[in-house]
């Protein structure tokens, strides 16, 4: 993990309360349980994060949360989760959108109307916001044909490592302005509008599936995939654990179907051989 960082002297911050061996502790558990990197430049955001529960759970230092958080997974769970960046938006890196609408919608709904099952994954689909753009965009600026495919065997798995972030993206209501950059048909269609909040719709939320998952454990998932959506995600990964679980995904990708990463991410490792790109960070996984 490399050279931890000198947090002594933090502003306000008694070494007492939280320390150099604290962080290190921290960025340890962090890095084994979700992949996560906290370079040194993060000591002060990991205090920021922490504090709180810290000081809910009773412990007057770090050191003796830390401790603790080392043997109670339900509170290690909180702590990691108060660490994971939930930074999105909707519509986010549009031409995965439009990429997806013009080329890969086509052949989902084809296969729907054979009665073929058809799976989505948003990995790491933190507040929903990704989540819900795609599904809008699946099914379209056609409100009975969207119905109609909604009532297919069409189902989208979001997971996300933050338990938050799950019932922030089930609850799935949002300040109307957030979704301006949604096209205003899809809005329309889709959402329910008032009072200066947008509620997605009962067709978009009938096909998804919300789950808690850690990328880096084990997946309870039988199922290929014909998409996975997981970006943005790991930009807080080493590469090792980058090229994992890029191969991963391939795994569970169909023949043909596709996988968008975020922009400043790449496919590297075994997974190179087995996805091909087709767009700016938009791969398809190769056919016999």
């Amino acid at each position: 993990m490399g050279a931890v960082a000198k947090i002594e002297m933090l502003p306000g911050v008694s070494p007492a309360v939280y320390g150099e061996a604290d962080f290190a502790a921290v960025r340890e558990i962090v890095h084994a349980d979700a992949g996560i990197v906290l370079p040194p430049a993060k000591a002060m955001l990991v205090y920021s994060r922490l504090a709180p529960l810290v000081r809910n759970s009773g412990c007057a230092t770090f050191s003796v949360y830390v401790e603790r958080i080392a043997r109670d997974e339900v509170e290690r769970r909180k702590a990691v989760c108060a660490l994971t960046t939930n930074h999105t938006f909707f519509y986010r890196e549009a031409h995965h959108f439009e990429h997806f609408a013009a080329t890969v919608r086509p052949g989902l709904i084809a296969a729907a109307g054979r009665g073929k099952p058809v799976r989505l994954w948003s990995a790491g689909c933190s507040s929903g916001e990704e989540t819900w753009s795609l599904v809008m965009t699946l099914l379209g600026t056609d409100r009975v044909a969207g119905r109609a495919l909604a009532a297919k065997d069409i189902l989208v798995l979001a997971s996300d490592l933050a338990t938050h972030a799950i019932e922030a993206a089930r609850a799935a209501r949002y300040p109307a302005e957030a979704l301006e950059a949604v096209p205003a048909e899809l809005r329309r269609l889709w959402t329910n509008a008032r009072d200066g909040t947008a509620e997605i719709g009962s067709e978009a939320k009938s096909i998804v599936r919300l789950r808690h998952l850690n990328l880096l454990e084990s997946w309870p998932i039988k199922t290929l995939f014909d998409v996975i959506f997981c970006r943005n995600v790991m930009i807080y990964f080493d590469q090792p654990t980058k090229e994992r679980l890029v191969a991963r995904f391939a795994e569970r990708l169909v023949p043909g179907g596709h996988l968008y990463i975020g922009h400043s991410e790449r496919v590297t490792g075994p997974a190179a051989e087995l996805l091909e790109p087709v767009g700016p960070t938009i791969y398809r996984k190769v056919t016999a």
